[in-house]
């Protein structure tokens, strides 16, 4: 599957996010701090999210419009996929070398991105751009012709999705924290602790979030 560019085509499902006790600085404008879009950006789980799928997840955003957005969970990494075509694309495979749980959205679809080793502005067979470095991949396409253009590649099982207007809501309510994405996030070999190290490079309140327990009402 290739995303973007069929932000138009995708079905959106609606995925309910639970809200629990969510501190007072976290909703409003300090709940999205960098933009007006979060396209290419971080979504990241404030604690709690009473919801398994998401909390403490991180999300890349692939698209976000007026119709909706579409991410995957980049922080997940899947035990033991059994899945194709990954086999054909094992070998490009950036560490850890495994499928990502990108979300509970349709696991049977596939996407895949990955960074270049450089800066690109050309076409690339078989990609499309999403933002600076990073690109969707078709995983229909040849590897032996995309893969030498990428200097890693990501696959994910599943996605998530947001009807339009509804992830708006949900960033509004502080269930998610939208912060700049840097190529690492995407692509680093230490997915466990993401979540806490994108909220520790933030500044305060934000920050404060990284050593959080489960149940913040405590603090």
């Amino acid at each position: 599957m290739l995303f973007p560019p069929i932000a138009h085509e995708y079905t959106v499902h609606r995925i309910e996010i639970r809200y629990c006790y969510r501190p007072e600085f976290l909703t409003g404008n300090i709940a999205r701090m960098f933009i007006d879009g979060a396209r290419s950006q971080l979504l990241v789980a404030s604690p709690p999210l009473d919801d398994p799928n998401f909390d403490r997840s991180v999300v890349y955003v692939i698209d976000h419009n007026d119709e909706g957005a579409i991410g995957v969970v980049i922080n997940r990494p899947l035990a033991d996929p059994d899945l194709e075509p990954i086999s054909r694309w094992s070998e490009s495979l950036t560490e850890p070398p495994v499928v990502f749980n990108g979300g509970p959205v349709d696991p049977s679809a596939l996407i895949a991105l990955g960074v270049t080793h450089g800066n690109v502005d050309i076409e690339i067979e078989g990609a499309v751009q999403v933002a600076d470095r990073v690109w969707s991949i078709d995983l229909a396409g040849d590897p032996a012709i995309i893969a030498p253009r990428f200097a890693g590649i990501r696959i994910f099982s599943g996605y998530a999705g947001w009807s339009s207007g509804q992830l708006d809501a949900e960033i509004g309510a502080g269930g998610w924290i939208v912060v700049a994405a840097e190529t690492n996030d995407v692509f680093g070999n230490q997915p466990s602790d993401l979540w806490r190290r994108v909220l520790d490079r933030q500044p305060p309140p934000i920050k404060w979030l990284a050593n959080a327990p489960n149940d913040v009402s405590l603090n």
